[in-house]
């Protein structure tokens, strides 16, 4: 199986204008095709923007709103799949998501975060009830969390154990907890056997200053490719046949004792 080339997309766009994000998410997947990309992975609420305050009612729309139409237009354009955030209107309820969307233009996976961090998330959106969301891409399974999400061990544990292979996190890190990008991520992508592709904002927003770093992990610890702390698109390689290698050198999934661990839920 051939390795699927993806592209990470560190960029804020701007905030509260849907039609520029969509622009520079067009020109973004051009860039990402012409480089043999089958992926482009684009940040938390990117549609949108983050800091939007009290605007979040007003741009927030249905998984099958006008920027998934807009979004799988640029995904058939250009001939790749594309997974990017946006704020999902759900009748009253609005929820913090991401979307991924085939190169044929269909809706693959929809995810609502389900660990909000901070008074501005937990002000505007609801927190999502289903830890495990994937779709296959290219023989892969593809795995979706949020932000937040990744920093709970059992989130990407659970996503293991269902047979995902990569793991697409949009995010919106900000100072001081660049950690995360630099630490965490690639011990996750380690321990539970699988990429990682961790997609960040960047520069500042509102009261916010979002830290880049934007990578690609894989199952050895080891980062693939790395965004510096500006707007970039990084391109890496998830190899399956190496995925396969690792996951039969290293004994963290076969050697659980899962009845050990009823307490800790």
């Amino acid at each position: 199986m051939p390795s699927l080339r993806t592209a990470l997309l560190q960029s804020s766009g701007r905030p509260g204008a849907v039609a520029e994000n969509l622009k520079t998410l067009d020109e973004a997947a051009a860039r990402a095709a012409d480089a043999g990309a089958r992926l482009l992975v684009a940040p938390e609420l990117f549609l949108t923007g983050y800091a939007i305050g009290d605007a979040v009612p007003e741009l927030a729309e249905p998984a099958e709103g006008p920027g998934a139409r807009a979004i799988a237009e640029i995904a058939v354009r250009h001939g790749l799949a594309v997974h990017y955030g946006y704020p999902e209107r759900d009748g009253e309820r609005i929820f913090n998501a991401s979307q991924l969307i085939g190169a044929d233009g269909v809706r693959l996976a929809n995810y609502r975060k389900t660990h909000l961090f901070g008074c501005f998330e937990r002000e505007w959106f609801t927190p999502g009830e289903q830890t495990v969301v994937q779709a296959e891409l290219d023989g892969l399974r593809i795995g979706l969390l949020i932000c937040y999400d990744v920093e709970f061990p059992e989130n990407v544990r659970a996503h293991a154990l269902a047979g995902t292979d990569l793991l697409l996190v949009p995010t919106a890190q900000m100072h001081p907890f660049q950690f995360v990008a630099e630490s965490v991520v690639p011990v996750r992508a380690f321990e539970s056997q699988m990429y990682v592709a961790y997609v960040n904002r960047t520069g500042p927003e509102g009261e916010f200053e979002f830290v880049g770093l934007s990578c690609l992990a894989g199952p050895d610890g080891v980062v693939r490719t790395r965004a510096g702390r500006g707007e970039e698109l990084v391109i890496g390689e998830v190899d399956p046949e190496f995925l396969t290698a690792s996951r039969a050198a290293n004994p963290y999934l076969a050697d659980r004792r899962p009845g050990l661990y009823g307490s800790l839920a």
